[in-house]
C-alpha cells in the first residue's frame, strides 16, 4: 500500500507516523507501536496489519519509535527508555487531537505500551501485547552483548547467536546501528508483577508458542485483572508478527471491548 509518513515533534524529537483510514463512526482509532530494531513499515505495513485494520473499520496509527525507521536518530542512552517512548505516543494522539485510542505493541512495543496503559489509563481503551508475555516482567538479559554486536564492523565479527539474531534483524530494515545500540543500553525501567497486576484496561497478550524471547502468554495474563491471554501455534518471536491467527484474535478483542 502507498505510505504518506509525516512528523511531528515530541518534545524537541522528530517523530514520523502514519495515520490510514477515516475510522467508522463508533469504532475507536487504534495506535501501533513497533518492537527494537523494527520501524512502521516492517512491522505493521508489510505483515498486513494496517490493511487489515482499516478494512475493519479502525483509524490506524502508527510511529516510528524515536532511534527507529524515519525518526530522529539519537545517540544518548538518556534519550530512551519506556517513559519517553509512551511519552512519544502520548505526543501523537495530542497532535492529531485524539483523546483515547486502542494501543497495541509488539516485543519493545508492547513494553511501551504497557506504560502507556500505567501512566494515562483513561487514554488506553484497551492495549494489545504482541511477542512479550512474562518476560515483560523479567526483562531482557544480555543487552551489552546485544549492543556490542550493534556496533562491531560486520555481522561476521558477531560470535554470540542471539546477539548476532538482533544485528541481522538490524540490517534487514535498515536501521542506524550507533542509535539502536544507544536504545538498548538506555535505562530498562522494570515493570513488575504489581505494576501489571495495577493496570486497568482491557488487555490481550497475544504470543507465539515458541516464542522463547517473549515467554508466556497464559503466565503474563494470569496476573492483569480480565486479562485475555492467546497463544499463536508453531510461531517464534518474528514469524509470529503476521500471523492471520493473531490478526483474526485482535480483531475479536477490538470487537468485544468497542
Amino acid at each position: 500500500m502507498a505510505l504518506q509518513m509525516q512528523h511531528f515533534n515530541s518534545g524537541d524529537v522528530d517523530i514520523a507516523f502514519i495515520d490510514e483510514g477515516a475510522g467508522e463512526p463508533g469504532k475507536q482509532p487504534i495506535l501501533l507501536i513497533h518492537g527494537f530494531a523494527s520501524n512502521v513499515v516492517a512491522n505493521w505495513v508489510d505483515p498486513g496489519w494496517v490493511r487489515t485494520l482499516t478494512r475493519a473499520g479502525h483509524r490506524v496509527l502508527a510511529l516510528d519509535n524515536r532511534g527507529h525507521g524515519q525518526s530522529a536518530k539519537l545517540y544518548d542512552d538518556a534519550a530512551y527508555g519506556p517513559r519517553l517512548m509512551a511519552g512519544d505516543g502520548f505526543g501523537l494522539l495530542d497532535h492529531l487531537g485524539i483523546s483515547q485510542a486502542h494501543v497495541m505493541g509488539y516485543s519493545m512495543g508492547a513494553r511501551v505500551t504497557a506504560f502507556m496503559g500505567l501512566m494515562q489509563p483513561a487514554r488506553v481503551r484497551s492495549a494489545v501485547f504482541g511477542g512479550l508475555g512474562i518476560n515483560m516482567i523479567r526483562g531482557l538479559a544480555g543487552t551489552r552483548p546485544i549492543a556490542a554486536a550493534l556496533l562491531a564492523p560486520s555481522l561476521e565479527d558477531v560470535t554470540n547467536a542471539t546477539a548476532r539474531t538482533f544485528r541481522a534483524f538490524a540490517e534487514t530494515t535498515g536501521s542506524d546501528l550507533k542509535a539502536l545500540a544507544a536504545c538498548i543500553l538506555s535505562s530498562r525501567e522494570p515493570i513488575t508483577a504489581e505494576m501489571v497486576a495495577a493496570l486497568s484496561v482491557p488487555v490481550l497478550v497475544a504470543v507465539g508458542d515458541k516464542d522463547v524471547i517473549g515467554g508466556s502468554a497464559g503466565e503474563l495474563a494470569a496476573l492483569i485483572p480480565g486479562a485475555e491471554a492467546f497463544v499463536i501455534e508453531d510461531r517464534d518471536h518474528m514469524r509470529a508478527v503476521g500471523d492471520h491467527r493473531f490478526k483474526e484474535a485482535v480483531l475479536r478483542f477490538l470487537e468485544r471491548v468497542g
